[in-house]
């Protein structure tokens, strides 16, 4: 995004728009340059989330989209929720929702889905930062989910490194999205221990699972085994999706 200077009037609405804080507001008058009042766009802080433009506050129109160009157009893709992935044909960061599950079947009994999803409003992330925890998994020999757009964006599959270019975008945040049987929670678990301390950046980490026949949810006893403490934000699917999947 960018503010079209002549444009502007520096009347300040659109600043606490912007979820990253990128809109730069000069609000006083500079008289020995000539200077009117003004805001501007840091564009290192600015992901493209396209906040700022769809909220239409500006009263001149100042706020205009600009065609952007790899890597950049990485940073709407991470962090505008309208914009559809090139790579997944659907908006937002990741693949479908793990609540689509009754339709496609993605977690299995005796799996369970593994979601590390880093940044979040106000913070971000800088895609070099899930490129670690991406190579721990990788040298784990997890496998990661193909249609996940960070998962696309890995170079060297061995290794797990992302194309370089990319490393230094800064989106409002990424998910890493993979399935293990319940067997190696464990390992996954002290794995993401470990990325904790060494990551720039907040992040969640998600578990899914089915809910066993007897209402058993068989991943809530290896989290408290891994001394993990968990929120109560949870989510229940009742299954209410068509067309079921079938094995």
């Amino acid at each position: 995004m960018i503010i079209n200077r002549e444009a502007c009037t520096g009347c300040g609405r659109c600043v606490p728009y912007c979820p990253m804080e990128a809109i730069l507001w000069h609000k006083k008058k500079d008289k020995k340059r000539g200077e009117k009042p003004y805001s501007e766009i840091d564009r290192e802080k600015c992901v493209e989330c396209f906040v700022c433009f769809r909220a239409k506050v500006c009263p001149t129109d100042a706020i205009q989209e600009e065609k952007l160009e790899w890597p950049r157009i990485l940073r709407r893709a991470f962090s505008d929720p309208l914009y559809v992935h090139g790579g997944t044909d659907v908006p937002g960061r990741g693949t479908e929702e793990m609540k689509t599950n009754d339709v496609t079947g993605r977690y299995l009994d005796g799996y369970i889905g593994v979601g590390m999803e880093f940044g979040r409003p106000g913070t971000g992330t800088y895609l070099r930062e899930a490129e670690k925890a991406i190579k721990r998994l990788v040298k784990m020999g997890v496998s990661l989910e193909p249609l996940n757009p960070l998962t696309q964006l890995i170079e060297n599959k061995e290794t797990g490194e992302l194309r370089r270019e990319v490393l230094g975008e800064k989106v409002l945040s990424a998910i890493v999205e993979f399935t293990v049987p319940i067997e190696k929670a464990q390992n996954v678990f002290r794995a993401v221990k470990e990325i904790a301390r060494e990551i720039d950046t907040v992040f969640s980490l998600d578990l899914i699972c089915k809910v066993a026949p007897d209402g058993d949810i068989p991943i809530l006893k290896e989290v408290e085994k891994a001394g993990l403490i968990r929120s109560i934000n949870g989510k229940v699917n009742v299954g209410l999706g068509r067309p079921l999947y079938k094995l």
